[in-house]
């Protein structure tokens, strides 16, 4: 009796720390991904291409951005706003993150605060800080919302 207790213990203890482990390494691995999504993003903005930075985005009427404009709702007003906002790779500049804190709100839901800068050299740099909100869709991590300021 004494055995089987003992051993049932230790099937416990050795499932809990499967479990804990496994809860440990895929927050790992969603923060890679994030952070790989980020870092195309950032590599397409440099490239000239909007269209490209825009693939971090839901394509959804459901995206919502948040700026010093006000609120932006959808993927392609959002786009939009982009395009207006910076015509030209001259004022797109090169763009950096530097991220705080990427935090999981559920299995499939993160926030990430950080700061950007864009580097431009004809014109004053620009910089401030941003709250995306990611959801795991289909497999992917897309921007569901995003408060850049």
């Amino acid at each position: 009796m004494i055995t089987y207790r003992y051993t049932g213990l230790c099937r416990l203890v050795v499932l809990l720390s499967l479990c804990i482990l496994t809860f440990h390494v895929t927050a790992q691995s969603a923060e890679r991904d994030i952070e790989a999504l980020l870092t195309q993003q950032a590599e397409a903005w440099n490239t000239g291409d909007i269209d490209g930075f825009m693939q971090g985005y839901i394509q959804s009427d459901d995206l919502h951005f948040l700026g010093k404009g006000g609120l932006t709702a959808g993927w392609h007003a959002t786009l939009e706003r982009y395009k207006k906002g910076y015509p030209d790779q001259q004022t797109m500049g090169h763009l950096t993150f530097d991220l705080k804190e990427i935090t999981k709100r559920t299995k499939d839901v993160y926030t990430v605060i950080g700061k950007f800068h864009l580097a431009r050299q004809e014109m004053d740099d620009a910089e401030g800080f941003f709250l995306l909100v990611l959801q795991k869709i289909k497999g992917n991590w897309k921007i569901v919302a995003d408060s850049t300021h």
